[in-house]
């Protein structure tokens, strides 16, 4: 199969489409399929001309998106599009993102009579209120649902989703999760020298947090959790692993926590094994890779009933899961397992067992039999039109 991947955001920019994107891309040219790849010029001037390994990149303008400057939102390029799958012409393509480059991509692919998957990778509606323009969220919906009707099937990855976007009136919606690189991420990493490095011995526990420092990520109950915490246990460590524009901020209100900014993904296995706990009080994610990793590292995860924690977390057996929203149980649920060092060391076990069954071979199995699918409805009911 010829497979195009369209997208906003490719590695090594730090994000969960590029992650999603890499380790697809990975396993579908290790089972031999050709792809291409359409995507923004990246920000760092040394990257790659090209991306080893595509059997085309098609690279255009873009422009920064305003508190992710690391990723470029892609400029409509609909005559350079056409010109190369006149030439290529792939027999599916796959739409990561919904910006100006996805919709200049799925005009030319309906015209082209190609068929269409595209991925949900962001809850947009819930950015709007993080961001201030909640009143926006109802236009933006609507357009993005006229996006997503005219593909033969869009990709989302959980149940949960799959039924509230269903509410909405999207259609033909298909449910794929995540994968989990289980050679890079093992308890076995824990190190002595790195607990030591935070003031923390092995009967002192460690809380840690991964992921973007934005107003998106409901940092305030993280703060507010990490204060709670340490009342009730002062000897214990505290760290964040990530950056972003809320970083300064949370640093000056959480002067004893320790923030590493963006790390290696070696570094970053040795810091998930090297910790107890996982703090993940975010409800903007669609899936969130940093709760299977933590799992799959042996950490007892306290989350939200949300995203990849409602699918993966059984509460109270691998983790703990408390009601979407529930800020104050978010808090409580923190509070007493950072006191239960037998509980979550039991947790840890069971969740590094669930994650498992997260495997990036059979997520690539679901990512091909809905291509395959697309690319046999279209042959068999669609010609080409317009949008």
């Amino acid at each position: 199969m010829r497979i195009c991947l369209v997208s906003e955001t490719w590695s090594p920019e730090i994000n969960g489409v590029a992650h999603t994107l890499m380790q697809l891309s990975q396993e579908l040219l290790a089972r031999g399929m050709s792809l291409q790849l359409i995507r923004p010029y990246p920000a760092d001037a040394t990257a790659p001309r090209r991306t080893p390994d595509m059997q085309a990149e098609l690279r255009v303008p873009g422009m920064a998106i305003p508190g992710y400057r690391a990723v470029r939102l892609g400029l409509p390029a609909g005559r350079r599009i056409q010109r190369l799958w006149q030439k290529q012409r792939p027999d599916v393509v796959y739409l990561a993102t919904q910006g100006p480059l996805g919709w200049s991509a799925r005009r030319v692919a309906r015209r082209m009579g190609i068929p269409l998957v595209a991925g949900w990778h962001t809850n947009f509606d819930h950015y709007c209120g993080d961001y201030g323009v909640p009143w926006l969220a109802p236009t933006l919906m609507r357009g993005l649902r006229h996006f997503h009707n005219g593909c033969q099937a869009t990709l989302v990855p959980t149940r949960q989703q799959a039924d509230d976007l269903s509410r909405q009136g999207f259609q033909r919606l298909e449910v794929m999760g995540r994968g989990i690189d289980h050679q890079r991420l093992d308890p076995a990493l824990r190190c002595a020298e790195l607990r030591r490095s935070w003031g923390a011995d092995e009967h002192r526990p460690v809380a840690l947090h991964v992921g973007r420092l934005a107003a998106e990520k409901n940092l305030s109950l993280l703060r507010e959790t990490f204060h709670a915490m340490r009342s009730a246990r002062p000897d214990m460590a505290q760290v964040v692993v990530g950056d972003g524009p809320a970083r300064r901020s949370l640093e000056k209100a959480l002067p004893e926590v320790h923030f590493t900014g963006f790390i290696s993904p070696e570094a970053l296995a040795r810091h998930y094994a090297s910790a107890d706990l996982f703090l993940f009080p975010s409800l903007s994610e669609t899936w969130g890779n940093v709760v299977p990793e933590a799992m799959a590292s042996g950490l007892a995860v306290v989350a939200y009933h949300h995203a990849a924690a409602a699918e993966l977390v059984d509460s109270g057996v691998n983790g703990v899961t408390v009601p979407a929203g529930d800020a104050e149980a978010f808090r409580e649920a923190a509070v007493a397992l950072c006191q239960q060092p037998a509980r979550y060391a039991q947790m840890g076990r069971a969740a590094r067992l669930r994650s498992q069954a997260c495997r990036w071979p059979a997520i690539a199995d679901t990512f091909l039999s809905v291509l395959e699918q697309a690319r046999e409805v279209n042959h068999a009911t669609t010609r080409p039109c317009g949008i």
